[in-house]
């Protein structure tokens, strides 16, 4: 299997823990994409995902999935692992609203820095920039609110542990772990898992 591959989405990182988790990483190569502008087509990795956008995954068949939530789901089934999302019951939908919510807390953040850091500063959109960043705080408290969800390793909490993650390698300023023990406790530890630590977010494409 192939990933198209650049190394500070938060969305590919998803991928890959998930895959170390599920016991598959060793079965996948990572594909750089080389500068990667989501405004300019990219065109090796349109040719496997016509909405040119990371991840995307290609099978050994030469079939393709996308987004990270679909490639993710299955990995789980690949690696028939239950307890990365359980088949049925209270606990799968507690693990897909938890995914859903580090899912959201990335679009937002990578939404926020796609309109500071790449948007000419003319064009920039103040009331746009806000409300991405009230999603981002919004996101980060329901994370806080909600300990008991941060229970084991999953999807759900995969997602909350790179989304809180991406943060830290994007938004140095931004102060998370404030007013947030218990997050920022769970992170520490989360973050030691060998499936988060060697698969860093980095600068490489």
């Amino acid at each position: 299997m192939k990933l198209h591959f650049a190394g500070p989405s938060p969305f590919v990182r998803m991928v890959r823990v998930t895959a170390h988790e599920a016991g598959l990483a060793d079965r996948i190569e990572l594909v750089g994409t080389g500068p990667f502008v989501p405004i300019e087509p990219h065109e090796r990795v349109i040719a496997d995902n016509p909405l040119g956008k990371l991840p995307a995954l290609v099978l050994d068949d030469g079939s393709s999935l996308f987004d990270s939530r679909v490639i993710c789901e299955w990995l789980v089934s690949e690696g028939n692992n239950d307890e990365l999302l359980p088949a049925e019951g209270p606990q799968r939908w507690r693990v897909l609203r938890l995914q859903a919510l580090g899912q959201g807390l990335c679009d937002a953040g990578v939404a926020y820095r796609y309109e500071t850091a790449l948007r000419p500063p003319e064009l920039q959109w103040d009331k746009w920039i806000a409300g991405q960043y009230g999603k981002i705080e919004r996101a980060i408290s329901a994370l806080g609110d909600s300990p008991d969800d941060l229970a084991g390793a999953d999807l759900g909490t995969i997602a909350a542990a790179v989304a809180l993650s991406y943060l830290d390698f994007r938004f140095e300023d931004l102060d998370w772990r404030a007013g947030r023990g218990v997050l920022a406790d769970w992170y520490a530890q989360f973050a030691e898992r060998p499936s988060m630590k060697e698969n860093e977010l980095s600068l490489q494409m």
